[in-house]
């Protein structure tokens, strides 16, 4: 049974036994979202199992980023239901992070500081953030970076902080709108590389979204295609590639076919 509350809040709250899909951490079911009278989201139905990575692809106002808001509980939705591990976005949102385009790091701050800044604001002991911040930045590879300030930083650098900062709080649900979209092919493959290293271990849900359909396939279980105005589900690809991703993978004829097979599905999107 689903009992609607608050309806100006555009959530249902579910009794999960008997109603959330079994083992779905996120599930958007109907969504839509309008600003206005323009519909941007329009009945996008969605479940994400834990350790799912799913990348969100399509065109330019397709409501890629939308989506992330919407799960974040940043932008509340005009009717259909949002579910986070059994809650509404808003009860969830410690069990979030969220991976912005720019690393928005403070400049007069320097890299440890910056990364434990979450747990400041928590208001987490200093002796655990200390511990917690020294794993993460190790985990990143910017040990020796820890008494930079930004400024001092390569893009690249500044994406691991930003990185780094957002599982400080060991969250079970990451969402990255576009984080690798300003920084050169090498870097940013070596990124995806790392990225996808530290999902193996940690497990968490993420949605991820890209305009590459090559960055699409190499990190994701699932690509969903997006097509425009409004903003709707066109096609899920599923990808069967090995989870132990590396350099060599983008070698691979599987690989270049799923390129193939989701570049197709942006160009044709429906």
């Amino acid at each position: 049974m689903a009992i609607l509350t608050n309806p100006s809040e555009g959530f249902l709250i579910v009794n999960t036994k008997n109603t959330l899909t079994e083992f779905s951490l996120v599930q958007l079911d109907e969504v839509v979202k309008r600003f206005g009278d323009l519909t941007v989201i329009d009945s996008i139905t969605l479940h994400a199992k834990k350790g799912e990575f799913i990348s969100l692809v399509g065109p330019s106002g397709c409501g890629k980023s939308t989506l992330l808001k919407i799960i974040s509980g940043l932008y509340k939705v005009d009717s259909g239901s949002v579910i986070i591990d059994g809650m509404a976005p808003k009860d969830a949102r410690e069990e979030m992070a969220f991976i912005f385009q720019d690393a928005n790091l403070l400049p007069w701050k320097r890299v440890a500081a910056n990364a434990e800044l979450p747990m400041k604001l928590r208001g987490i002991a200093k002796d655990r953030r200390d511990k917690t911040v020294g794993s993460m930045l190790e985990l990143v590879n910017l040990t020796q970076a820890a008494r930079h300030f930004p400024w001092q930083l390569s893009g690249g650098m500044r994406m691991r902080v930003s990185i780094a900062r957002a599982l400080t709080l060991a969250p079970r649900v990451l969402l990255l709108d576009e984080p690798f979209g300003a920084l050169d092919e090498m870097t940013r493959d070596q990124l995806n590389e790392d990225l996808l290293r530290i999902h193996a271990r940690d497990q968490w849900t993420a949605f991820f979204v890209t305009h590459s359909a090559a960055e699409a396939v190499f990190l994701s279980s699932k690509v969903v295609v997006l097509a425009a105005n409004p903003g709707r589900i066109s096609e899920v690809i599923d990808i069967d590639l090995p989870p132990d991703r590396t350099s060599e993978l983008r070698e691979s004829q599987a690989y270049l076919n799923y390129v193939a097979q989701v570049s197709h599905a942006i160009r044709t999107v429906h």
